[in-house]
C-alpha cells in the first residue's frame, strides 16, 4: 500500500499548530465601528432594520464611545441625520452641524480616538441624492440630473467644516467625477494639508445598501444612484477610478460594498500600495443579524470568517457594524 509523503494535516493537527501557522489573523486594530448621531435629546433607537445598531442624540453619545475605546477599536465613522434639510445639504457643512458637533464632543472625551467624517450631502439633502440636482418634470414625474462640478464646491466645503471641529479623516463617499482633487485642494487651503483622505474610491451601486438608507434617512426621493455610483458588473472599471483618486492625492482607498467584491479587494491591493479599506455594509450585517435571530447559523463563527475573508482579500481596514462584537470575541481568545 502507498502512503503519501507530503501531509498537509500535519500542520493542522491541534489548535496550537493551527495558531502558529495561521496566515491571516484580524485584528482590534483593523476595525472602525459606524455611528449614526441624530439630533434631539434622550434619542437611543434602534434601527429596525440593523438589531444592535442605533441612532444616538449628542447627549447619549457617550455611553456608545465609551464602549468603543474600552473594546480598544481605534476609529469611529460619523454619520449625521439632521433636523433640517435643503436641496444642497446645508446642514453638511454649517458649523453647528450634527457631524461636526458629534466630531467636537468625541475628541474632548478621548483625544487618541480617531473621527472619521462620512463626507456626502445625502443624508443632508431634501432630494436624497449626493450632490446638486437639476430637477424637471416629465409627463407629471419628477426627474433629475445630478450636477457634477457644481457638488464638488458643496462636498469641499463640508471637508472643511469636518476637519476644522476636529476629524482626523475625511471619507468622501459621493462618487463625483474629481472629487478628491476637489477636497485635497480645499483642505490644503485651509490649512489642513496633514488630514488624509479615505476615498469611497470603488463605490458600487448595490442592493446592499438598503438598511442604511433607513438608518441614515438618506434614499433618494427620485431615480437611482447608477449615474454616479458603480455598475456591480464591472471589475477594470475600478482600477480606473482608483487610479484617478490615487493621482488626485488620496491617502486611503476603499471598496464598498465587501462581501460580493472581494475580487476587486484582491485586485486593488495586486495594483495599488495605498492602505486598502473594505466597507462591510448594512446589508451584509442585517442578512447575518436575521439569520442568526432565527437560529440557521453560529454568529460569532460566520463574522469571524466574513471578516477574515475581506482581509484575506487584501483589507488593511474593515468598516464594519460588527466591530464592537468582533472587538469582544477577540477578548475572548
Amino acid at each position: 500500500m502507498s502512503f503519501p509523503i507530503v501531509r498537509h494535516r500535519r500542520l493542522r493537527q491541534s489548535t496550537g499548530m493551527r495558531n502558529l501557522v495561521r496566515e491571516t489573523v484580524l485584528n482590534v486594530h483593523d476595525l472602525i465601528m459606524p455611528i449614526f448621531v441624530t439630533y434631539g435629546e434622550g434619542v437611543k433607537n434602534e434601527i429596525s432594520s440593523m438589531p444592535g445598531i442605533y441612532h444616538f442624540s449628542l447627549d447619549t453619545l457617550k455611553e456608545e464611545v465609551d464602549e468603543i475605546v474600552a473594546l480598544g477599536i481605534p476609529a469611529v465613522l460619523l454619520f449625521g441625520i439632521p433636523e433640517t434639510k435643503d436641496s444642497v445639504g446645508t446642514s453638511a457643512f454649517v458649523e453647528d452641524g450634527i457631524v461636526q458637533e458629534a466630531t467636537r464632543l468625541i475628541k474632548k472625551w478621548y483625544p487618541d480616538l480617531l473621527v472619521v467624517a462620512d463626507t456626502c450631502l445625502c443624508e443632508f439633502t431634501d432630494h436624497g441624492h449626493c450632490g446638486m440636482v437639476h430637477t424637471f418634470e416629465v409627463d407629471g414625474h419628477v426627474h433629475g440630473d445630478v450636477m457634477n462640478d457644481e457638488s464638488l464646491e458643496l462636498l469641499t466645503k463640508t471637508a472643511v467644516s469636518q476637519a476644522k471641529a476636529g476629524a482626523d479623516i475625511i471619507a468622501p463617499s459621493n462618487m463625483m467625477d474629481g472629487f478628491v482633487q476637489a477636497i485635497r485642494t480645499g483642505l490644503d487651503e485651509a490649512g489642513f494639508e496633514h488630514v488624509p483622505i479615505m476615498s469611497y474610491s470603488v463605490k458600487y451601486a448595490s442592493a446592499f445598501y438598503g438598511p442604511f438608507r433607513e438608518a441614515a434617512d438618506s434614499a433618494p426621493q427620485f431615480g437611482d444612484r447608477k449615474t454616479y455610483q458603480m455598475d456591480p458588473a464591472n471589475a477594470r472599471e475600478a482600477l480606473r477610478e482608483a487610479e484617478t483618486d490615487v493621482l488626485e492625492g488620496a491617502d486611503m482607498l476603499m471598496v464598498k460594498p465587501a462581501l460580493a467584491y472581494m475580487d476587486v479587494i484582491r485586485t486593488l491591493k495586486d495594483q495599488f500600495d495605498l492602505p486598502l479599506v473594505a466597507y462591510n455594509v448594512s446589508g451584509e450585517y442585517s442578512m447575518v443579524k436575521a439569520a442568526a435571530l432565527q437560529g440557521w447559523i453560529n454568529e460569532q463563527a460566520i463574522v469571524q470568517e466574513m471578516l477574515t475573508g475581506m482581509k484575506r482579500a487584501g483589507a488593511d481596514i474593515i468598516i464594519t457594524y460588527f466591530a464592537k462584537d468582533a472587538a469582544r470575541w477577540m477578548q475572548e481568545r
